[in-house]
């Protein structure tokens, strides 16, 4: 019996799945497919479509991973499309204009926009379309314009007086000096522009031609040090994902400079405990969980960054004995203050499965909404060099050409080797325990897709002068969890039901009998379709 009373169904097809955050950039997807275009086409161009929808989210000037299963290589393939930070930049010349953290706002926080080269990197290797092709889809919104979502309408109104510092970020999103209404439709003329000039010269216009002017002339005006040689010198990376067993099956995440290594390392802890027999929603269940967590976020910041520049010990971290050592930390009835900070971000994450058996989870994001504030060329550009650190006793301080810190992390499950569940969400630096609730609720509960996406979640995270976390749950949990977690010492926060604190999460099962079972999150404004 559902223990979840869902509002929408599980999406059911044969042929092919897309599940995103926007409908239009599912339908978009979908379309591909059915056009006879494999996975990572359609997961490049309903990513497309998403950064002219949902620019709030996400962007042609952000970064992207891919996870992707592909059937003729019979393996798991993992592309880290994260960009590096200027060569002209350290934390020592910030400190020495007098910052202690990088501005979240403005040309300070701008790395190199990977996500390009990420889209023309999968499609060489695994794609049948061209990205010009692909990118048709996402001019055309641009271009002609879209009907603004409700969440778009509140997210540039929450943005508007940043907008006004920036004539360029102004006249993109503030048409006639004030923000669009729900359902009023958003033309973005530049955008189409730098699109069109994408789909007819490729990545070079926009790593060393005019895209590439545009973005150094915006970053300079602004007073950033970004180079052309920055963007040149830039390049996406195959790299090798990270697995671990939870119970019966594989978890697959991607590897450092992402926080995929503290996704398992928490399932590591978590799989010691009697999850299904406490079952869903249980007080002390959820407390087990918080305390789990301030273990692994711990690890993360002590030891996570660009292992270009550091040494991340991801064996140990992810060894089960390790794990065990942990979890005999933990206080069954009381909370402890955990000593990592806390950040809050915005990203799309969305998954296809097309007839082939070819899966794609990819993560893409901004950071923060709307990233930087700043716009070049009708492209919002990401802050997600304000994940770095200016301590230099930490391995993710800011550094010359060094990544920072990622908070996206696209995952799959594996049974037998092969894909089970295609899944991932945006929530910034909540996304492993967001990830965490999916495998549970679809592990030790048994949820169906749609059931795992929309049961009320948690996250936690330390606010600015807090001694110690704040846990945000939304009802129906509140009502089961709340008192009871509060005598163990947590601080909580009972929030809307569908808040987007909890992520957008989205997810698709390849079952053994060829059924495809999708689930989208309510808490976005999208949907999974299938035929």
């Amino acid at each position: 019996m559902a223990q979840v009373v869902t509002g929408r169904p599980t999406t059911l097809a044969t042929e092919g799945m897309v599940a995103t955050p926007h409908y239009l950039a599912t339908l978009t997807g979908v379309r591909v497919l059915q056009q006879g275009g494999n996975a990572v086409d359609a997961a490049v161009a309903a990513n497309a479509v998403l950064t002219v929808v949902y620019p709030h989210m996400c962007s042609v000037g952000g970064d992207a991973f891919f996870l992707i299963w592909e059937p003729r290589e019979s393996r798991l393939l993992a592309l880290n499309g994260s960009g590096r930070a200027p060569a002209g930049i350290s934390a020592e010349e910030l400190r020495a204009r007098g910052y202690h953290e990088i501005p979240p706002k403005g040309p300070w926080g701008v790395t190199v926009p990977g996500a390009v080269d990420a889209w023309a990197t999968v499609l060489e290797r695994c794609g049948t379309r061209s990205l010009g092709e692909l990118l048709e889809p996402a001019i055309a919104y641009a271009e002609r314009g879209f009907p603004v979502s409700p969440q778009v309408a509140r997210a540039i109104a929450a943005e508007a007086e940043i907008f006004r510092r920036q004539e360029a970020a102004a006249r993109q999103f503030l048409p006639n000096g004030h923000p669009p209404a729900a359902g009023e439709v958003l033309r973005q003329p530049e955008l189409a522009a730098s699109l069109q000039l994408l789909a007819a010269e490729g990545p070079d216009a926009f790593y060393r031609g005019r895209i590439a002017e545009q973005i150094v002339a915006t970053l300079r005006a602004a007073g950033g040090v970004m180079a052309l040689d920055d963007l040149a010198a830039h390049r996406s990376d195959w790299v090798e994902p990270l697995r671990t067993r939870y119970r019966e099956v594989e978890v697959v995440e991607l590897p450092p400079n992402t926080q995929g290594v503290t996704a398992l390392e928490l399932l590591n802890m978590v799989e010691g405990f009697p999850v299904s027999e406490l079952g869903w929603g249980n007080p002390r269940l959820v407390h087990l969980f918080l305390e789990a967590k301030k273990l692994a976020f711990a690890d993360r910041d002590r030891y996570l960054g660009d292992p270009a520049f550091v040494d991340v010990p991801v064996s140990r971290l992810l060894e089960k004995s390790y794990a065990a050592e942990l979890r005999a930390r933990i206080n069954p009835e009381r909370a402890a203050i955990p000593p990592a900070p806390s950040w809050d971000t915005d990203t799309i994450y969305l998954c296809v499965v097309d007839r082939e058996g070819r899966a794609v989870s990819l993560i893409q994001s901004l950071y923060n909404s709307f990233g930087s504030g700043l716009v070049a060329g009708g492209i919002v550009l990401q802050n997600r060099g304000a994940c770095f650190v200016l301590d230099e006793h930490s391995p993710n301080v800011l550094a010359p050409r060094k990544r920072p810190l990622h908070t996206l992390i696209p995952a799959m499950l594996l049974r037998e080797g092969r894909p089970w569940v295609v899944f991932g969400t945006m929530g910034g630096h909540s996304q492993p325990v967001i990830h965490l609730q999916l495998v549970t609720g679809i592990v030790d509960f048994g949820f169906e897709p749609q059931e795992a996406v929309e049961a009320a979640r948690w996250v936690s995270r330390r606010e600015p002068g807090e001694a110690g976390e704040t846990v945000y749950v939304e009802p129906p949990l509140a009502e089961r969890v709340a008192e009871d977690l509060r005598r163990r010492g947590h601080r909580i926060a009972v929030t809307e039901r569908w808040s987007s604190l909890m992520g957008h999460a989205h997810l698709i099962v390849i079952g053994d009998d060829g059924v495809l079972r999708g689930g989208s999150d309510p808490r976005a404004e999208g949907c999974a379709l299938g035929w």
